[in-house]
């Protein structure tokens, strides 16, 4: 008989956060996050997005063992200003049983049906800036700092119950060469649109640096993907917050930016050394060893992950992004980065898709969102 339990009590909300090491002990693909960072984002004290959000927790129990994890979300602002009526789910883990997956989201379709909503979608967060997708290509790959590991049952699971795929994302490993044997076109069509529209490179020494402008940066993500069906608005609360969880972890070198004749923000990147390995070894603490893991991984390392892109409505299309990948490449060249790997982006998104065809890349994951009416 499977029991479901709202988690509650702080104890209970580290045992949620625990299963999944537990789950994936012995699976050398799955990357474990860190544990406190976790917890505080399950918190509503402490992440602000509980403003404009609520979220209830679950634990799916057979014979007094934990076998499965749940959380029903509400983001307020996608259901009252962009009228969307979704019940989202969130950190859904289970063993591969059928009936432990029915169990949780069975919890998660009447919270839904109790406040109205009309389907539910997930595995999602609170919002656009949070993990999302249920993996279902690239079950022997490494899941980097930003996106999940799971269990190829999850989606047969899903299917099962009547879900169906919504959003589906694509991610890319892409061989850096040295900037003077890249491509050729794309350096010279970088070069013309530089020239074309006068734009002009921000350099940041520091990160204090970087500081002033990250406004700026989070006002360009909304511009460039409010059209897409997955997006929610950026509050102001949110970017204090993701300013002060992940700018921590980013060296100036690895942010891009590049501004227009009269020196507005209109493209950038944000980069980070792959973090993969040291938070493996972390195994979900900082202390003793698992800040010395990722400080090492910050300077000593050959591998990168995209993790943020903008560029102004105005300018996407034009060959932006040729200038930000060319000047990023020099960086990687001097660190000695020789791999990067993408952050999801959604299958539609073809023209930066387009880009890296012309370097040598592997398409190694697939995700996706599923949905049900309800």
């Amino acid at each position: 008989m499977i029991q479901i339990k709202k988690v509650e009590s702080k104890n209970d909300f580290k045992v949620f956060v625990k299963f999944p090491f537990k789950l994936y002990k012995e699976n050398p693909y799955w990357v474990p996050p860190i544990t406190n960072e976790e917890l505080n984002a399950i918190d509503a004290k402490k992440n602000p997005v509980f403003q404009n959000a609520e979220a209830v927790f679950f634990l799916a129990y057979q014979k007094d063992e934990i076998v499965g994890r749940i959380a029903a979300i509400i983001n307020w602002i996608e259901v009252d200003e962009l009228k969307k009526r979704k019940m989202r789910f969130g950190w859904f883990d289970c063993i591969d049983d059928k009936k432990v997956s029915e169990s949780l989201l069975n919890e998660v379709e009447r919270l839904g049906k109790e406040k109205q909503l009309d389907y539910v979608e997930g595995p999602v967060g609170f919002s656009n800036l949070d993990k999302a997708g249920l993996l279902v290509e690239g079950f022997e790959e490494m899941n980097t700092m930003i996106t999940h590991y799971n269990f190829p049952y999850y989606s047969e699971h899903l299917k099962a119950l009547g879900y169906k795929k919504l959003a589906q994302w694509v991610e890319y490993e892409i061989k850096i060469s040295s900037f003077e044997d890249s491509p050729e076109k794309v350096k010279r069509f970088g070069r013309l649109i530089f020239d074309r529209y006068k734009l002009h490179l921000i350099d940041f020494k520091k990160t204090s640096d970087i500081l002033p402008y990250v406004d700026q940066m989070f006002q360009l993500l909304s511009d460039t993907y409010d059209k897409l069906q997955t997006f929610v608005p950026i509050q102001p609360y949110q970017i204090k917050h993701y300013k002060e969880k992940y700018f921590k972890y980013i060296h100036p070198d690895f942010i891009k930016c590049v501004a227009d004749q009269k020196g507005r923000l209109i493209a950038f990147v944000i980069t980070m050394p792959s973090f993969t390995k040291a938070l493996k070894k972390a195994n979900g603490s900082y202390f003793p060893f698992g800040f010395l893991r990722i400080l090492w991984a910050q300077k000593f390392n050959n591998r990168a992950s995209f993790y943020l892109i903008g560029v102004d409505p105005e300018y996407q299309n034009k060959g932006v992004t040729a200038i930000l990948f060319n000047e990023i490449q020099k960086t990687f060249n001097k660190r000695g980065i020789k791999t990067v790997e993408t952050n999801p982006e959604l299958e539609e998104n073809k023209a930066i898709q387009q880009m890296w065809k012309n370097y040598e890349n592997r398409l190694h994951k697939k995700r996706a969102t599923f949905t049900k009416k309800i």
